[in-house]
């Protein structure tokens, strides 16, 4: 059997999706699986690595089986994709130390505290082009010498999400540039600095980092043991792969510097490609996947992660969530006229601010009903991603139409808020799977059946555009300002519900 497919896995928060294409980046089949996250404390997020594994093989174990029989054989080359940040743990035999932490994760708060203000900050700027964040793999691991020495005694590498799973299906240990830029890398030449680890009081763990290796190279092979639980043949190519925000780029075509792309999953993902770095602390600055760009990103976890908590704490039957984006979309159109009476912070998880915040619903009277609440949040989660949108617009040359893509794009209300409130056309793709999408196309590079990651050849399809209304426009620009408004003055209500125990 002739291998002329593609298989790109992209492993987010909670979903993990298996997607078949072919050699131009069309899809064929897919599988996918749910791993809900835990908190077992205030503060802390993380999830079980054995489950992020197990859900990622019984995926790709369900792409391959709607393929037809034997499909794995005609799999030329896998590709991964994973949510950046956070840490994911393991020992010299490559078995987890600890549960994995991810990005959403807040307990080490208080570094942070103890580091703003001081050379630590300004000079991780300057070196890598961002600023650690409590999800940072440089603000965990700091957190975890203090509160948990014996997982770095007992850790040989730390991983990324993506790099885990490479390690299960072939046994490899690597990391490529995007991922490997998320605090140790030196922004300019590339490669772990010293001095951003010695920074960090980190510079004991510098061997435990796993090898940087290019977004298109293969580094590895599957295992036999990987093959007999996912279907793909063993000896099968797997590809270094990418941050998910690099590979969603790809995936949808936003490949081109000064192009403006949101992605809008469990985060607020608000990025453009640069040909040159351009540092402030408002965003990231990382490598992205062509050597010699960078990819520029201002991003908070709060983004649809706060429909899914809606969901889940409304009680919405979990059957009922597959096509929950058509049926909000009915219930908030229904609500739509006039002037945004609720307002809704998408705060949850987190936000992009420097003092403590929450998710607040504002406004709310006796008369609102369940639509009002979620338009309130749909019109939240845009307002803060407006927020990341004004920073990056006021230092980079951001011209013409958004790309759109994550949970979002599959609601054409919500797509449509995000044009009005940008006041520009966005597009979105008939690529839905966009990460697992770039994944496979890095695949697809690596062993030839593309030139490369813009090979013409694989080029995307505009699903739909949205233009700004006018009027809408207008409403939410007044909404933003009282967004803006009430993040200010709510400062200190915040501060004194961030209550003093509920944090290491």
């Amino acid at each position: 059997m002739a291998r002329e497919l593609v298989l790109g896995v992209d492993a987010g928060h909670t979903v993990t999706k298996a997607v078949l294409f072919d050699a131009v980046g069309r899809p064929v089949a897919r599988g996918s699986g749910t791993l809900p996250l835990n908190t077992p404390q205030p503060h802390r997020v993380e999830r079980d690595m054995g489950g992020v594994w197990r859900t990622a093989h019984q995926a790709i174990a369900a792409c391959l089986a709607e393929a037809g029989p034997d499909a794995g054989r005609a799999v030329a080359a896998v590709g991964l994709a994973g949510h950046g940040d956070g840490l994911y743990a393991v020992d010299e035999r490559g078995w987890p130390v600890r549960a994995a932490i991810v990005a959403m994760d807040t307990r080490a708060e208080p570094v942070l505290g103890e580091w703003r203000g001081t050379p630590v900050w300004s000079r991780a700027l300057e070196l890598s082009g961002t600023v650690p964040f409590a999800g940072s793999p440089a603000a965990l691991l700091a957190w975890l010498a203090r509160h948990e020495p014996e997982v770095l005694q007992r850790a040989r590498w730390f991983l990324s999400c993506k790099d885990w799973l490479r390690l299960r299906l072939t046994g490899v240990v690597a990391t490529d540039p995007t991922d490997a830029s998320a605090s140790f890398t030196d922004m300019r030449r590339g490669g772990y600095s010293p001095e951003l680890l010695d920074l960090y009081g980190l510079g004991g763990l510098a061997g435990l980092l796993p090898p940087i290796l290019a977004c298109d190279a293969v580094s590895g092979t599957v295992t036999r043991e990987a093959a007999a639980l996912t279907g793909l043949t063993a000896g099968t190519p797997v590809v270094t792969g990418a941050h998910d925000v690099d590979a969603a780029a790809l995936g949808i075509g936003g490949t081109t510097p000064g192009e403006l792309c949101l992605i809008a999953g469990s985060f607020s993902i608000n990025q453009v490609i640069s040909d040159r770095p351009v540092v402030d602390p408002r965003w990231q600055v990382r490598h992205f996947v062509r050597p010699g760009q960078w990819m520029t990103m201002s991003t908070s976890p709060a983004s649809v992660a706060n429909l899914e908590w809606f969901l889940r704490v409304t009680g919405t039957p979990a059957e009922q969530r597959n096509g929950i984006h058509e049926a909000i979309g009915r219930e908030v159109e229904a609500h739509l006229d006039g002037p945004s009476e609720v307002l809704f912070h998408p705060f949850v998880y987190g936000s992009p601010h420097p003092h403590p915040t929450s998710g607040t619903f504002l406004g709310l009277r006796g008369w609102h009903g369940r639509g009002h609440l979620l338009r309130a949040l749909m019109e939240g989660v845009v307002l803060n991603h407006r927020w990341h949108v004004d920073a990056l617009c006021s230092k980079l040359p951001i011209t013409g139409a958004a790309r759109l893509t994550g949970g979002a794009a599959h609601s054409e209300v919500w797509s449509q808020m995000f044009s009005d409130a940008l006041r520009r056309p966005v597009v979105v793709t008939e690529a839905d799977e966009s990460a697992a999408r770039g994944a496979a196309l890095l695949a697809a590079t690596a062993v030839g059946l593309l030139g490369d990651v813009t090979d013409p050849r694989a080029g995307v399809v505009t699903l739909r555009r949205h233009e700004p209304h006018a009027d809408r426009a207008a409403v939410l620009d007044e909404a933003y300002q009282v967004y803006r408004e009430a993040v200010e003055a709510l400062e200190p209500v915040w501060a004194r519900l961030d209550a003093p125990g509920t944090q290491d």
